[in-house]
C-alpha cells in the first residue's frame, strides 16, 4: 500500500510543482495523473478515457457558463469605464487620509458585484497608487489590501457574492449562494476587521519608521486628471443589476426554479435534482442581463473593434480558467478510483469525524496545494463531497454549513506564494515576492484560522 500512496502523492507534488514553474496544467495535469494510474498498477487508458476526461467534460458543462459570462461581463466593465469610475469616485469619497480603507471597499464592491480579481486590480491599482504616493504609504502594502478586499470576505464568505468560489458548492450540496447567511455575514466581518487592523497597525509602523511611499519602483501608473470617467451612479447600474437579479431569481417567487415544473424536466431532460442547477441557472440569466447593462450605460465606449478584441480576451482567458480547473478536476476523480486513495481519505477524514472540521482541512489544503480556490475545492468536493453530506444528513447538519465552509475554506491558503493570483497580483503592481509577500501571508493565515475557527464554532452548536 505505500507505493500507492506515495503514487498518489508524487503525482500531486509534481503538479504543484510544475504549475509553480510556470507549466501549463492543461497539459501536465493528465500527464501526473496517467503517472499515479501506472505507479498503482491500474489501467492507464480506461482511466483516461473513462473517467478524467468524462469528469473534465462534465466539469465545462457545468460551470463554463459562469467563466465565460464573468469575464465578459468583468471586460465590458473594465471597457466602458465603469470600474475606473467606481475606484476613482470610492478614492474620492474616503480620501487621502483613509486612502487604506478605500482601496478595500473599492476592491469589495467590485467583487461583490460580479467583476473577476483580475479585472478589479487592474482598476484599482492606479487609483491606490495616487493615493498611497500623496499620503506617504508604502507602495508595498497595495497587494496585501488588494487581496483583502478582493479574495477573502466577498469572495466566498458573504451570502449572494457571484463569484465562482461561492458558486461550485452548490452542485455538491443543493444549497444557492445564500447558504447560510449569518455566518457568512458573521465571518466575513470577523476577516475585514482584523484584515484591515493588521494593515494599520503595519502602515502606521511604516510611518512612526519614517517609510514613504518609496522611489524607484517598476510600474507606475500615470493617471490623467483631465480623463473623463462616466458618472458612478450610472457606473454601479450593471454591478446592481447583477446582485438583485441574483438574488431574484434565487429566493423570491420569480426564482428560476418556478420557472418548468420538475416533471417536464425529468422527462425532457433528465434532470433530477433540480436544486443543484437552479442557483447557477439563476447567475447565468443575472449576468447575461448585467451584461446588456453595461452594454448599454455607455453605449457610445465600444467601437465594434475594441468590442472584437475586448470579447476575444474575455473567452480566451474564461477558456483557460474552465480548463485548467476541469483538468484539476479530472486529475482528482481518477486519484479517487486508486487504491491508495482509502488511505490518504481515511488521514483526512481521521483528523476530526465532524464533517465540518474534516471539509475545512482537506479543501484549505487542497487548495493551497494547488494555488487555487475553485480548483482545490473543486478537488475536494468532487473527491469527498458526497462523504460529507452524507456524513452530515446523519448527524442532521444543514448542508448550507457545509456550503460556506467549503466556500471560505478555499479562499484561504490558495494564495500562496505560487498562486497564479499572487503571482499576478504582484506582477501588475511591480513588486515582487520580497518586497509585497509578507503582509499578503498574513492575510492568507487570518483567513484560513477564520475558515477553520468557523468550521469548529458551527461543530459545537449544530
Amino acid at each position: 500500500m505505500f507505493i500507492e500512496v506515495f503514487a498518489i502523492l508524487l503525482s500531486l507534488g509534481l503538479l504543484i510543482f510544475l504549475a509553480y514553474r510556470g507549466f501549463p496544467v492543461i497539459v501536465i495535469a493528465p500527464i501526473v495523473t496517467l503517472l499515479a494510474v501506472a505507479l498503482s498498477g491500474a489501467a492507464l487508458l480506461p482511466s483516461y478515457t473513462e473517467v478524467y476526461m468524462p469528469n473534465l467534460a462534465n466539469y465545462i458543462k457545468t460551470w463554463f457558463p459562469i467563466f465565460i459570462l464573468g469575464a465578459v461581463f468583468g471586460k465590458l466593465m473594465e471597457l466602458n469605464g465603469a470600474t475606473t469610475a467606481i475606484a476613482k469616485k470610492i478614492m474620492d469619497i474616503f480620501g487621502i487620509k483613509r486612502a487604506l480603507l478605500a482601496t478595500i471597499l473599492a476592491c469589495s464592491i467590485l467583487t461583490y458585484g460580479g467583476v473577476s480579481l483580475f479585472v478589479v486590480v487592474f482598476a484599482v491599482y492606479p487609483f491606490a497608487a495616487a493615493v498611497f504616493r500623496e499620503a506617504g504609504i508604502p507602495k508595498r502594502f497595495i497587494p496585501a489590501v488588494i487581496v483583502l478586499g478582493g479574495c477573502t470576505y466577498t469572495m466566498d464568505a458573504f451570502p449572494g457574492t457571484p463569484q465562482i468560489q461561492n458558486i461550485i458548492p452548490t452542485n455538491y450540496f443543493g444549497t444557492d449562494a445564500y447558504a447560510a447567511p449569518i455566518t457568512g455575514l458573521v465571518a466575513g466581518s470577523v476577516i475585514f476587521l482584523l484584515g484591515y487592523l493588521w494593515l494599520l497597525r503595519r502602515v502606521n509602523k511604516a510611518s512612526l519608521a519614517g517609510e514613504g511611499y518609496g522611489e524607484g519602483h517598476t510600474n507606475e501608473p500615470v493617471i490623467n486628471p483631465d480623463e473623463k470617467v462616466i458618472n458612478f451612479w450610472v457606473a454601479i447600474i450593471p454591478l446592481v443589476v447583477v446582485v438583485i437579479l441574483n438574488f431574484v431569481f434565487t429566493k423570491t417567487s420569480f426564482a428560476v426554479n418556478h420557472w418548468y415544473t420538475p416533471e417536464f424536466l425529468e422527462e425532457t431532460f433528465n434532470v433530477q435534482n433540480l436544486s443543484s442547477l437552479s442557483s447557477t441557472w439563476a447567475l447565468i440569466v443575472a449576468l447575461v442581463l448585467g451584461i446588456i447593462a453595461a452594454l448599454f450605460i455607455n453605449i457610445k465606449s465600444f467601437t465594434p473593434s475594441k468590442l472584437s478584441s475586448g470579447l476575444t480576451l474575455a473567452a480566451s482567458g474564461s477558456l483557460l480558467a474552465v480548463f485548467n480547473v476541469a483538468s484539476e478536476v479530472g486529475f482528482g476523480n481518477v486519484v479517487k478510483t486508486l487504491p491508495g486513495f482509502e488511505v490518504i481519505r481515511n488521514a483526512i477524514t481521521g483528523v476530526s469525524s465532524h464533517p465540518l472540521i474534516s471539509e475545512s482541512i482537506a479543501v484549505n489544503v487542497l487548495a493551497g496545494v494547488v494555488g487555487s480556490a475553485s480548483g482545490g475545492m473543486s478537488i475536494a468536493l468532487e473527491v469527498m463531497g458526497q462523504h460529507y453530506l452524507d456524513l452530515a444528513n446523519s448527524m442532521g447538519i444543514d448542508p448550507e454549513f457545509l456550503h460556506r465552509v467549503a466556500s471560505m475554506s478555499a479562499g484561504g491558503l490558495d494564495s500562496l506564494p505560487h498562486s497564479g493570483a499572487t503571482i499576478t497580483i504582484l506582477a501588475i503592481c511591480g513588486l515582487t515576492h520580497r518586497q509585497a509577500y509578507g503582509d499578503i501571508f498574513v492575510i492568507t493565515i487570518m483567513k484560513a484560522l477564520v475558515a477553520f475557527s468557523t468550521a469548529v464554532i458551527l461543530s459545537l452548536i449544530v
